[in-house]
């Protein structure tokens, strides 16, 4: 270990820790704000920033660089070290992006893609979206550091499989992270959906919010949770689906049978695909998620009414979920968040109702503004999550301190 480490390892706060300022601030720090911020001494913070500016991790800011640099200047995270590439993979379409080492989408494709072709059929349409993306900026495969994709299904985060899904046929245990081995030389991260959602709502738009419930209402219903600023994905990748509780609902004789094969699940009644299902047998010519919310927002009567009663229905899900793990923010996401008189009232009523009074007193219901991408920005702030731990930054700094 270089000196740099020791140096760290003693006072608490190793270059790691010193990134991760940068990180959170845009515009960049200076030596003294680093100092203020940490309560190091000058000499450390000067120890601890060559090495990261030895290591290509830091660089002058772009006006400082112009002028060689002051030694008061301002520095900022090197985001142009590497690229990451991301694939939101949904039930009916998938969007892909290349992004910077902050998370910044540089190009963005998006396309139709059905899940249930299974997961050759639509990895294949994901690598050769990557390949195009790539020429687009000018990179070459060895500039990607990290590869992030997130499916409409249960996930074992540990080894980027998914777990007997619902709705993907044929994606039960594929070795989703060995499709990409042959022509990349990275980590791949895999993640449910909802998971990379949550977490983009809270690293982008409420960074000082520590507990949030990302809704997703879709072709499905899903949910990702992030607690104490971390996803919680439970014990086994299978926490927050809200969309598989069996509900009861006094209207319905004979609950209906869910995708997971089950009867009378939330998702049964409220997913997109169980509107387009009703809509259907009432004689609607709808195919499509996106055709139910036409008639929802054109004022159809039977499509308002069965959008309010699913409301009410995901409603209880949330205020359920509300009283057990306590939010301060839920965001909805998703093609029927848009259809927000319909939806948010129904939702807020029944949350407001039966969650707790604590619970409920700071609690903000909003429809996610990062949707559609909030996959894509939060597959990109969990990559570099992981390329900026703690223990690989000061690995890369060791190194090129040692090799100097």
């Amino acid at each position: 270990m270089g000196t740099t480490s020791l140096a760290a390892a003693r006072m608490g706060v190793g270059s790691g820790e010193i990134l991760g300022l940068f990180r959170d601030v845009a515009e960049g720090l200076t030596k003294a704000e680093v100092v203020s911020r940490t309560g190091l001494s000058r000499t450390t913070v000067n120890q601890r920033l060559d090495g990261l500016l030895t290591a290509g991790l830091l660089i002058p800011s772009p006006v400082d660089a112009r002028t060689g640099g002051r030694p008061a200047g301002r520095f900022v995270v090197n985001r142009g070290r590497g690229v990451l590439l991301v694939a939101d993979i949904g039930a009916t379409g998938l969007r892909t992006a290349l992004c910077d080492l902050a998370g910044e989408v540089l190009v963005e494709r998006e396309t139709r893609a059905d899940v249930t072709e299974g997961p050759q059929a639509v990895l294949s349409v994901v690598d050769g979206l990557f390949a195009e993306i790539l020429g687009v900026a000018g990179h070459a495969p060895a500039d990607v550091l990290g590869i992030g994709l997130d499916v409409p299904g249960p996930v074992d985060f540990a080894s980027g499989r998914v777990v007997s899904p619902p709705i993907m046929t044929g994606w039960d245990r594929y070795d989703i992270p060995g499709w990409f081995a042959a022509g990349y030389d990275c980590p791949v991260l895999v993640d449910k959906d909802v998971n990379a959602m949550a977490y983009g709502e809270h690293r982008l738009r409420y960074p000082d919010v520590p507990h949030l419930l990302m809704v997703k209402i879709g072709t499905g219903v899903g949910t990702g949770l992030v607690a104490g600023g971390r996803v919680h994905r439970g014990a086994d990748g299978a926490a927050g689906d809200v969309g598989h509780i069996q509900v009861h609902v006094d209207d319905v004789d004979e609950p209906p049978v869910c995708r997971c094969g089950n009867a009378g699940c939330v998702e049964a009644y409220a997913g997109g695909w169980a509107l387009v299902r009703d809509l259907r047998a009432a004689g609607r010519a709808v195919t499509t998620v996106d055709d139910a919310v036409g008639l929802i927002r054109g004022g159809d009567p039977l499509a308002v009414r069965l959008a309010r009663r699913a409301a009410r229905i995901l409603g209880g899900a949330i205020a359920d979920t509300v009283n057990l793990f306590n939010p301060r923010v839920i965001a909805v996401g998703g093609q029927l968040a848009h259809i927000d008189e319909q939806l948010f009232a129904g939702i807020r009523e029944i949350v407001y109702r039966r969650s707790l009074p604590l619970a409920t007193r700071n609690l903000q219901i909003v429809r996610s503004d990062l949707d559609p991408h909030a996959g894509v920005l939060g597959l990109a702030q969990l990559l570099a999550d992981g390329l900026y731990t703690p223990e690989r930054v000061q690995e890369l700094v060791d190194h090129a301190v040692d090799h100097a």
